[in-house]
């Protein structure tokens, strides 16, 4: 009789898994087990090559990637803060124009921002051949012209595509700013210059380092950029070791230092944003009054605002707009028709499902009012840190074996050999994706339904609906325009991933990401146009939906 007493009161302490909370649980794992794989298969005995690479490639892919993040991170945060701070600060010819214009060279992913600067730079390029028409040069001995295929280049290339992220966060800080602080500085005697290194600056470093984590996390993460340069990072090291070593326990060991770097970057993110705080002393939030420029600091203004985007935007954009409208006949080519249809398809199906997986998966943390789904969403925001080639180890070596089993399993018993079905097709591409990009859905899931008042679903329950019917008449007409962005986000976000497609995309599959990289990779730039401006005009749409939401 006691034993079933202590049975029953055993039971009674075992928390009881309810199924929203179950279905928050499994959505999670297929987020995070990928990152679990890689750790696993770099840390197992299989494979090990730690003495061999730290002997031989790795301190030179660990120097490499490291003088890349701090380069671009520097070069980002300075273009970044001080067009911030132009434009919030002060109005000059242009200004409204540039204000936004700043922000597109986010629609331009930096591989192809890099095919582009080759193209114009290189010896056959416009600039070199208009310098040896005009001063008589004959070749190139005759003159000496800086190496663009170089680290230098690859990290004005990355600066200038990866800035806007600083540029964003910084103006937002810097217009939220409190006018009197700035006008008590002034009062003081502060000039520009000093306002801004002793008020505005570190009024908004906690909004700069988040943004230039941010840089240093895509910059560690390129492969595009960076192997069309021939500089040889933790990135192509995945890749050298795994395709061309065939050794994917050292892949998956480079990965781990990818991934370390990253959780160290986000890791001292968080703590200074959590060390740093500032508040407001009033509620009463006055416009900040901006000073006209004129004369040559108007010029400077323009300039320094004017050079970013000419970098980052036009230049890539006129440069691969000219080859895909010179030969328009590119444009009919069935491989570019099938890479479009690849991309829509792919694109298409994992920004359905990874918003569907984070408005059910935010939902049942809600839900279920527990601790441990509470830790879930942070756990899930992982995969959007981890860099395209790390999930494709994470994703590609235990599906392969899967892929084995069944296929043994189907032929025991049916006597039919069904080939690769996960590694064969679209879906390890997909579930890619999925992983890649959750954070951005969940994000949006989690901003939208906390909008939301609880009293609206606790009417709707206490007049019979249950909670799938909750979530279906409640939540989801009441978010539709978040999920609508989420879908727009991740899709554009798929559109333009590199390395996890290479990885994983079946053989004679292409997106229109990798036909541009095989394109461009053997120097066939014009076939490459076609697929770039596509890219391009997708990753526009994006930017200007940002631009519209950041106003």
């Amino acid at each position: 009789m006691v034993e079933q007493t202590s049975q029953i009161s055993a039971a009674k302490r075992l928390p009881r898994i309810g199924v929203w909370t179950l279905v928050s649980l499994v959505i999670a794992a297929f987020v995070v087990l990928p990152i679990l794989s890689v750790v696993w298969i770099a840390l197992g005995p299989g494979g090990s090559v730690w003495q061999h690479l730290l002997a031989t490639t790795l301190p030179r892919y660990l120097g490499n990637t490291l003088i890349l993040m701090v380069s671009v991170g520097t070069l980002s945060a300075m273009v970044g803060v001080g067009a911030a701070w132009l434009v919030v600060m002060y109005r000059f010819p242009m200004h409204g124009l540039l204000q936004w214009a700043l922000l597109l060279p986010l629609a331009i992913p930096a591989y192809i921002g890099a095919y582009a600067l080759v193209d114009f730079l290189e010896y056959a390029g416009p600039v070199q051949t208009t310098l040896r028409a005009v001063f008589h040069w004959t070749s190139a001995r005759d003159y000496v012209f800086p190496e663009i295929r170089s680290r230098l280049g690859a990290v004005i290339v990355l600066s200038a595509a990866l800035y806007p992220y600083v540029y964003l966060l910084a103006r937002n800080a810097f217009r939220e700013q409190s006018v009197g602080v700035l006008d008590v500085s002034r009062a003081l005697g502060c000039g520009p210059w000093s306002s801004f290194w002793r008020v505005g600056l570190p009024l908004a470093r906690p909004a700069i380092a988040a943004g230039v984590a941010i840089v240093m996390m895509e910059t560690a993460s390129d492969f595009g950029t960076v192997e069309y340069f021939s500089v040889q990072t933790l990135t192509t090291g995945i890749f050298t070791v795994w395709l061309e070593a065939s050794n994917a326990g050292g892949a998956a060991q480079i990965a781990l230092v990818v991934l370390g770097l990253v959780f160290v970057l986000v890791a001292v993110e968080k703590v200074g944003r959590r060390r740093v705080r500032f508040f407001r002393t009033t509620s009463r939030q006055a416009p900040i009054d901006a000073r006209g420029l004129h004369g040559v600091k108007a010029l400077a203004a323009v300039l320094l605002c004017l050079v970013p985007f000419l970098v980052g935007f036009a230049l890539p954009a006129g440069v691969i707009g000219w080859h895909a409208i010179e030969h328009a006949d590119t444009w009919g080519d069935p491989a570019l028709l099938r890479a479009l249809w690849n991309t829509v398809q792919v694109g298409g199906i994992a920004a359905v499902l990874t918003v569907a997986g984070a408005v059910l998966m935010v939902y049942g943390v809600r839900l279920s009012g527990r601790k441990l789904p509470g830790y879930i969403l942070p756990a899930t925001t992982i995969g959007y840190a981890a860099p395209g080639a790390v999930l494709g180890i994470g994703l590609l070596i235990p599906l392969a074996g899967l892929d084995q089993r069944l296929a043994d399993l189907v032929a025991a018993l049916t006597g039919y050999d069904p080939g690769l079905l996960l590694t064969g097709s679209t879906f390890a591409i997909v579930l890619a994706y999925f992983v890649r990009f959750f954070a951005v859905a969940q994000g949006a899931a989690d901003a939208a339904m906390g909008r939301i008042s609880p009293s609206l679903p606790m009417a709707a329950r206490s007049l019979g609906q249950s909670a799938v019917g909750t979530l279906w008449r409640v939540y989801l007409p009441m978010i539709r325009g978040s999920v609508a962005t989420a879908l727009l986000l991740v899709f554009v976000d798929s559109v333009k991933e590199l390395p996890a497609t290479l990885l994983l995309r079946p053989f004679g599959f292409n997106t229109l990401a990798t036909r541009v990289y095989d394109q461009a990779s053997l120097e066939n730039l014009t076939d490459a146009a076609p697929s770039a401006v596509i890219v391009m005009a997708v990753g526009f749409v994006a930017v200007v939906l940002l631009a519209r939401t950041s106003r």
